[in-house]
């Protein structure tokens, strides 16, 4: 699991995005398409075409990561605009990374009384 710090803002970058990029051309993506700073400290979230990869690119403040994830059946829950980017919190993004629906995830039933 990626360890968030508290305070970190999750963009997820709508549509698909080509997942031969490297850091750099995430980088400039975030910068150009996205317009936002790839500098700093947020986490960006790209899918692939199939919707069976993504990579995400942090920047922690002494230099930039990217990580990767492939399911091995099903496919990412992604927003269903094309355009721009969609924030959601670090918690929905452990959803994403567990391949269960982050918009809405199933709570487990909870007893209202003990016994």
């Amino acid at each position: 699991m990626i360890p968030v710090p508290s305070g970190v803002r999750v963009w997820i970058a709508a549509g698909h995005t080509d997942m031969r990029c490297g850091m750099n051309s995430l980088a400039l993506r975030i910068q150009q398409a996205l317009q936002r700073d790839p500098h700093a400290g947020d986490l960006y979230v790209f899918r692939g075409k199939s919707g069976k990869l993504i990579k995400i690119f942090w920047y922690d403040g002494l230099g930039a990561s990217l990580y990767a994830k492939r399911l091995e059946k099903g496919r990412f829950i992604w927003p269903a605009t094309h355009d721009g980017v969609v924030v959601i919190t670090p918690g929905q993004l452990g959803y994403l990374l567990e391949g269960i629906d982050w918009r809405h995830p199933q709570h487990t039933w909870r007893p209202e009384i003990a016994g």
